[in-house]
């Protein structure tokens, strides 16, 4: 186990109850440079969760003590580092699970270490630009900020007003309205959201671009059916008018 001392440079939480997994990506994580807080139980998760100034984590779904999901259901409560779900079960529903509280990534059992680490990278360089207020080129670098309908995002100091309060977004969840509010008056596919904001080629029956949306509308207050800003144009994508 390890210490919950301060290190410099990249902290990654991992929690896998399995110890030949967990000792895997540990090392890969090590040789990448990472300082790598591991743990086998919830428990001891989340008492390094806050001793721990992390900057990702990565949680097994299934543990002994206290699920992944409860897990990443407490990390969002606080923190907005990115989270990486592992999960052995490739029902949809346990990737729904994970992204609607917050989690920014999955990856089904058994997986390649070299995309998990790819995958943080990922992560973590837009966690960086999160944080350091940088955002998606724009053709018009002047035009950093948005309002209307009562909404102001600001991409230099990534913060989204609506209605005169603050929404407490992921940056996932920042960067999809962005794009949303960059593109408005365009429908835009899920294939291309995905695309602009994970960086990543979008595979089909992906969900995680409609969690996401549906996350962040619960977040704006908007009503499922009938929402003021983010629309749902059945069969194509998404839109902001």
């Amino acid at each position: 186990m390890e210490s919950h001392k301060f290190k410099m440079g990249i902290n990654i939480l991992v929690v896998e109850d399995e110890q030949s997994i967990a000792d895997l990506v540990e090392l890969y994580l090590k040789n990448d440079n990472y300082n790598v807080y591991k743990f086998y139980t919830g428990k001891e998760a989340l008492e390094c969760i806050e001793s721990v100034p992390l900057d990702l984590a990565i949680l097994d779904v299934m543990l002994p003590d206290i699920d992944g999901f409860s897990i990443c259901q407490k990390i969002r409560e606080k923190y907005f580092f990115p989270i990486i779900m592992l999960t052995a079960k490739v029902e949809d529903m346990d990737k729904i699970m994970g992204l609607t509280l917050g989690a920014d990534d999955y990856i089904t059992k058994p997986f390649n270490p070299l995309e998990l680490t790819a995958r943080v990278k990922t992560q973590l360089r837009r966690y960086k630009k999160y944080n350091n207020g940088e955002g998606f080129e724009d053709t018009n670098e002047t035009n950093n900020e948005i309002e209307f309908s009562g909404l102001i995002i600001n991409k230099d100091n990534h913060k989204c007003i609506l209605y005169g309060k603050q929404l407490q977004l992921t940056p996932i969840e920042f960067s999809i309205l962005w794009y949303l509010c960059e593109h408005k008056g365009k429908v835009i596919s899920s294939e291309e959201l995905f695309e602009a904001v994970w960086g990543e080629d979008y595979l089909d029956n992906n969900n995680t671009v409609m969690t996401h949306v549906a996350r962040l509308r619960e977040k704006m207050n908007e009503p499922s059916r009938k929402p003021k800003f983010i629309k749902t144009v059945w069969g194509v994508g998404y839109t902001i008018e």
